[in-house]
């Protein structure tokens, strides 16, 4: 138990700086949603914009974050780890970015943004700063520096919401709103900044140069991963861009288009809410992973964390879906609350995501990333093509329902192929006990249907508390 003990400690510092961050950038969307009024598709231009910023940041990384974590376990000379790393990532950046700010306006017209190019290169510039921080930012992990990785965090996070006050308060104007969406974008490119600044001592040791064998071998580990991590955010976020896209083609109807985006991406955040624990998570459990390998109990250490995982994610779906009430305020217009039946689809959806990456680690310990890049493909194939086939029909509900159904596939598929080529005995009754008892007692709640008020916030509450009794219940001799 001690080394869970160290994941959750771990978790809790980075959760700290990932939970409180984003809680922090989430007051955000109250405010844009305020600014922007009911014209809803205002606030899609800011939400597809950060569609791309994912999709970029992919191609940017190339997997070095998880391959930095992989080699600094294996090899002697960690600093040389570390050079090539970065010196890798920079050279992938000037491959990528500088041609896409020489084209930047054919771009903006392939965007359907013609005449706000400025919108592209300041997500190029928030792209780029965002990519040669990520591994600096990944040593502080590895070295569990947890406290200093927080408080940059923090720091980026706090100037990007000071920024946004001034500029959205003070200086917008209703007029031209296409102006605010500038500022948003100004706003986290000081963000960014400061993150650079704040990490310079990172950079002035680094020697730019490469270690060609060494480079080879790295590159090659994280090929798939950026293959599979590219696919991922397909499933993440290309839903927002397709959605635009396709009722735009379909209708002829630009506003109508980004509305419905922004009416998606604003329901989509309060689905989030699992995803910044996920985040947190993820920052504490990939370098654990690795340095767990070596144990000779490794394998019940992993089984103790996925149970406790998947209980911690059942209990956020309920949290959230049976105060669907109370969140739905965060969206400080009701022109956007038409968009809330998609909750609790994307609640479970990031569910079965947060399982899947999870279970990545197998690949990940074997050196078989191939199968995370085949899972991930896979996955991308079934998003584009679902919806493709339904965005035009079913709008957003289209979206919601295809990342349920990727991400149920991607969960089970991981499980198959990682029993086979590197197996871990998860313990599937508890899976299907956590999972199952959420699902139920969301299904019961909607049978009862019971008007909004105190009545119905103490009935829905208790079966959050029943189910905590079940997990105390069967985790209880473990804990002891």
């Amino acid at each position: 138990m001690s080394a869970i003990k160290k994941l959750v400690g771990q978790t809790a510092i980075y959760g700290l700086s990932s939970i409180v961050g984003r809680l922090l950038n989430y007051l955000l969307v109250p405010l844009y949603t305020y600014i922007f009024g009911s014209a809803t598709q205002h606030y899609g231009v800011v939400s597809e914009l950060y569609a791309w910023v994912a999709f970029l940041m992919v191609f940017l990384t190339f997997g070095m974050e998880t391959t930095y974590f992989r080699f600094l376990n294996s090899e002697k000379d960690k600093d040389k780890v570390f050079n090539n790393s970065f010196v890798s990532v920079l050279l992938i950046n000037a491959i990528i970015i500088i041609p896409f700010l020489l084209f930047s306006q054919p771009l903006a017209n392939a965007m359907l943004y013609p005449e706000h190019v400025e919108y592209i290169i300041l997500l190029l510039l928030i792209v780029a700063i965002d990519a040669i921080t990520a591994l600096p930012l990944a040593k502080l992990r590895a070295e569990n520096k947890a406290l200093k990785f927080a408080g940059i965090q923090f720091s980026s996070i706090g100037i990007n919401i000071i920024f946004n006050l001034i500029f959205l308060l003070g200086f917008y104007d209703p007029e031209f709103p296409e102006g605010g969406i500038q500022m948003i974008l100004m706003a986290n490119l000081f963000a960014s900044f400061a993150k650079l600044v704040l990490l310079r001592k990172s950079f002035f040791r680094v020697q730019f140069r490469l270690d060609g064998a060494l480079t080879k071998r790295m590159l090659k580990y994280a090929f798939p991963i950026a293959l599979a991590g590219f696919a991922f955010i397909i499933n993440e976020t290309i839903d927002r861009i397709l959605l635009k896209q396709l009722l735009y083609a379909n209708t002829g109807d630009l506003v109508y288009a980004e509305a419905q985006v922004g009416i998606y991406s604003a329901c989509y955040k309060l689905a989030m809410l699992v995803t910044i624990f996920l985040q947190a998570y993820r920052y504490a459990a990939e370098p654990f992973f690795f340095a767990q390998e070596k144990e000779k109990d490794k394998n019940k250490t992993y089984v103790k964390v996925m149970n406790y995982f998947v209980a911690a994610l059942c209990l956020c779906f309920l949290v959230v879906a049976l105060n669907i009430d109370i969140f739905k305020h965060f969206i400080t217009n009701s022109a956007y609350h038409v968009g809330l039946t998609v909750v609790p689809i994307l609640l479970m959806a990031n569910i079965f995501s947060g399982i899947y990456i999870n279970q990545s680690i197998w690949y990940k310990l074997s050196n078989q990333t191939k199968f995370g890049a085949y899972i991930a493909i896979v996955g991308a194939v079934v998003t584009l093509s679902l919806n493709f086939l339904f965005i035009p029909s079913y709008g957003y509900m289209a979206c919601a329902w295809t990342t349920f159904s990727v991400y149920a596939l991607q969960m089970i598929a991981s499980y198959v192929l990682g029993q086979k080529h590197y197996p871990i005995p998860y313990n599937l009754r508890k899976f299907g006990l956590y999972l199952g008892s959420a699902a139920l007692f969301f299904f019961i709640t909607q049978w009862l249907n019971l008007e909004s008020g105190a009545f119905q916030f103490i009935i829905y509450n208790s079966f959050i508390l029943l189910f905590l009794g079940i997990f105390w219940f069967i985790e209880r001799p473990k804990f002891r």
